[in-house]
């Protein structure tokens, strides 16, 4: 379903926010049709009253006829504001800019300003749809992104294929996806064969190739052959819905300084209006000012009071940085954590699956005494044939022919040693040194940065095994580019002996290795690491695979499920998901927060700075209403055009 977002123009405050409608929350409408009607209507109404605005200014007509000219543009201008006033102050909802500017428009048609006060509302509603049009164009770039969402899905039943909703479709159902079409549901390859676009999961543009038993996800893009999918999640629990969820709900999780912003409104705008009333009033009674002359600088304060810029700015800011993320294959789960990935002291990796690939392969094989390596390599796979150990799996690999099952007799798994069994009727043993130490066979330990594999046939050493996990490409790259963005630590926590753990450590450049640790005692070594960061306010980060370490997730700062895609667990457990194997997604996103944060800034800098001084200039009869819409439409139009500064960033990288 394509998403397009509208402006609300009936206000609901929340979180006590004022109700201003340029700063409402954001909602899809259901049709594109619906949004550009509303917006024709509005141009109608601006063109119409625009053309009767100029009649009175160019030719002469009595001064009645003049007002009810003046009156009805400014009733086809700006009856919207006017009547979004009233309503909202029924409701008790007073200090919004449609209050703000019915009163000051009102107020100049009070003291004769006609031209001025219909004017100024038609730069405002001008000024009002160029920013209702900005904020649409990046909030539809932004859902264009998540567009992943599939219509339909082709049902085989029997030998017919039947376009149904995905909602449809049961578990254990068979689909047809043809080129061109979006996977609506997650499954496995049962038939056929094709090149899948993954970009709108993963943010990788080279196509996976998916063939019979290959997994696929819903919002993978078929590119070239018919593949038919047995379904293995229903619509409800696929990973397209799963990441449609998190990024909806993303937009309820909001930073400390959107919390602030709008914490800040609460007190700032009645505070103004209170000093509008003040300098109408206070001069005329205590100096005998000109009451008109103070009544006009006070409808011009009344106009810049509205923090619209600010209020609106500061949640695009950070959506555009969530959607920034997002086209990246980067997942996170609101605002608060796009902050706090713009504040990381120590970044803490788990080893295996993470900064490794995981993937375990045989790169030695030495053999003791008159045996071979093929012999060696056969005896040791026969043996380990049994087992589902990632150490057993590389061997089999290793060995690479079909496993003659009825050679092995005897089979038994030892946890924490290896296995033991019957191979052709002698005893084979395979695993640590501590499994043949047990058996009491005779041999040496042997010194190596890969996990080595032990063998003894009959009571007799007959070799080993190195068996190696290699480093992720880019994982050098990622500790180093986390360092020149101002992380100060990094650690690795390990189940692997020192050795090994230590030799990845060195390779990547990472400051600390933790090894032979358990799960628990993973999350014993974050509470350390929590307590002995370099800076307090600084947010420690643990980077897993999101299935088996869960616990540390949830206790770090920020938990980082790297390679989540098609993760439950991932999705759920952590607080950012990379939806790819790349550790270096991970220095994407700190970049993302960093110019999200910066964007944030200047926004708050760039709107505080030009309302005070219009507010200044205001009270003191320098600045007329132009310059106050100016300070507060214009600076929100500006405001929106920087936080879009952040999408078109990723753009230039992509």
């Amino acid at each position: 379903m394509r998403l397009f977002f509208s402006r609300r123009k009936s206000v609901n405050s929340t979180d006590g926010c004022i109700a201003c409608s340029c700063c409402s929350d954001y909602h899809p409408t259901d049709t594109i049709d619906e949004n550009t009607k509303i917006k024709a209507f509005e141009i109608l109404d601006l063109i119409s009253g625009t053309i009767i605005l100029i009649m009175p200014i160019v030719f002469t007509f009595p001064s009645g006829f003049e007002r009810a000219l003046y009156l009805i543009s400014y009733l086809l201008i700006g009856r919207n504001i006017v009547l979004n006033a009233v309503k909202n102050t029924i409701k008790g909802k007073v200090f919004d800019e449609n209050f703000l500017m019915t009163i000051a428009t009102i107020g100049a048609f009070a003291i004769g300003e006609f031209t001025e006060a219909v004017a100024v509302m038609l730069f405002y509603r001008v000024g009002e749809w160029l920013q209702d049009s900005i904020v649409d164009r990046s909030k539809r770039s932004i859902a264009q992104l998540m567009n992943i969402r599939p219509d339909y899905a082709n049902l085989v039943i029997g030998e017919n294929i039947e376009k149904v909703h995905p909602s449809d479709v049961a578990v254990g159902d068979v689909i047809a996806v043809k080129p061109g079409e979006k996977v609506p549901l997650d499954g496995v390859v049962v038939r056929g064969k094709s090149n899948m676009d993954t970009s709108a999961l993963t943010g990788e543009h080279i196509p996976r190739e998916a063939a019979e038993g290959e997994q696929v996800l819903a919002g993978f893009v078929n590119q070239t052959g018919l593949i038919y999918i047995e379904t293995t999640k229903d619509f409800d629990n696929s990973t397209v819905s799963k990441i449609l969820e998190l990024m909806e709900n993303s937009k309820s999780r909001k930073a400390p300084t959107e919390k602030f912003i709008t914490k800040f409104a609460r007190y700032y705008t009645p505070g103004v209006v209170i000093a509008a009333v003040l300098i109408a009033a206070v001069p005329p009674i205590i100096w005998h000012q000109p009451f008109e002359d103070w009544l006009y600088r006070a409808l011009v304060f009344l106009v810049i009071s509205c923090p619209c810029a600010l209020m609106i700015s500061i949640p695009v800011s950070f959506f555009g940085g969530l959607g920034g993320a997002s086209r990246r294959g980067i997942l996170i789960k609101g605002g608060q954590y796009l902050e706090a990935l713009s504040n990381i002291d120590t970044v803490v990796f788990d080893k295996t699956g993470t900064l490794t690939k995981g993937s375990f392969e045989v790169t030695s094989i030495v053999p003791a005494g008159a045996i071979t390596r093929e012999e060696l390599l056969e005896f040791a796979a026969l043996a380990e044939s049994g087992s589902n150990h990632p150490i057993a799996v590389s061997i089999l690999n290793a060995f690479g022919k079909p496993i003659k099952r009825e050679m092995v007799d005897d089979y038994s798994e030892i946890p924490g040693y290896g296995v033991k069994a019957r191979v052709k009727g002698r005893e084979v043993l395979v695993g640590n040194v501590k499994l043949l130490r047990e058996y009491k066979v005779d041999c040496s330990e042997i010194d190596s940065a890969g996990t080595v594999v032990y063998a003894a046939l009959d009571g007799r050493f007959a070799g080993y095994f190195i068996i190696a996990d290699e480093p992720r490409e880019d994982s050098a790259d990622a500790v180093k580019g986390l360092k020149s963005a101002g992380v100060k630590r990094t650690v690795v926590l390990t189940g692997d002996n020192r050795r090994i753990g230590d030799a990845v450590g060195r390779s990547l450049g990472i400051d600390e290795v933790y090894a032979e640790l358990l799960p628990h005692h993973k999350v014993e070594k974050v509470d350390m690491i929590e307590k002995s960061k370099v800076s307090k306010k600084g947010k420690v980060v643990f980077v897993g695979d999101g299935i088996n370490d869960a616990p540390v997730l949830a206790r770090a700062d920020i938990g980082v499920a790297m390679g989540g895609i098609g993760s439950d667990a991932a999705i759920e457990a952590a607080d950012v998901v990379l939806m790819t194997d790349q550790p270096s997604k991970l220095v994407d996103a700190v970049e993302i927060a960093n110019s999200t944060k910066r964007i944030v800034w200047q926004n708050i800098a760039m709107a505080l700075g030009i309302k005070g001084l219009v507010l200044l200039l205001g009270a003191s009869g320098m600045a007329a209403m132009w310059e106050a819409v100016f300070a507060d439409v214009g600076v929100a139009v500006l405001s929106v055009l920087n936080a879009m500064r952040i999408i078109k960033k990723r753009r230039i990288h992509e």
